[in-house]
């Protein structure tokens, strides 16, 4: 079936893109998302005429994206979690106080942007990295320590 991308689909394409995928990937996941529509005659000459604006729109999405890939990348995250006398960490930093502490600093960002493959389980300081868009990545530090008695 050929459709084309409404967002950016990870693995698939960017926005705008036309993409031949299987029936069931885009009548049951990408069209009720509304990350696809169908590529008919009339949606491929919409499509057509609308392709400047659209690149304008990407581009200022991008530049706004770039900044704040910018603004990420001079962030440290500190927390602080109880640890036992042996040096084993009780609790963990996961996405959720990822997201928390970055909306205190007025920062919006998806769950799904943080690419943290397992919840953070040791004191320390780590890069997390952070996909705002496809192509579009940056590093944020947190530091982990122990939480005083």
């Amino acid at each position: 079936m050929k459709v084309i991308l409404k967002k950016d689909v990870t693995n698939l394409g960017r926005s705008g893109e036309i993409k031949v995928v299987k029936d069931g990937y885009a009548r049951n996941f990408l069209m009720p998302r509304g990350m696809a529509e169908l590529a008919t005659e009339g949606a491929l000459s919409a499509w057509k005429n609308s392709a400047e604006k659209r690149a304008k729109r990407v581009a200022a999405e991008d530049a706004g994206m770039n900044e704040l890939a910018k603004r990420l990348s001079a962030i440290t995250l500190s927390f602080s979690r109880p640890v036992s006398e042996d040096g084993v960490m009780f609790g963990s930093v996961a996405k959720s106080d990822i997201i928390k502490n970055l909306a205190a600093a007025d920062i919006e960002i998806d769950k799904d942007m943080i690419r943290l493959p397992a919840s953070i389980k040791a004191v320390g300081t780590f890069e997390v990295e952070i996909a705002l868009k496809q192509h579009i990545t940056t590093k944020i530090k947190v530091a982990v320590s122990a939480q005083s008695k």
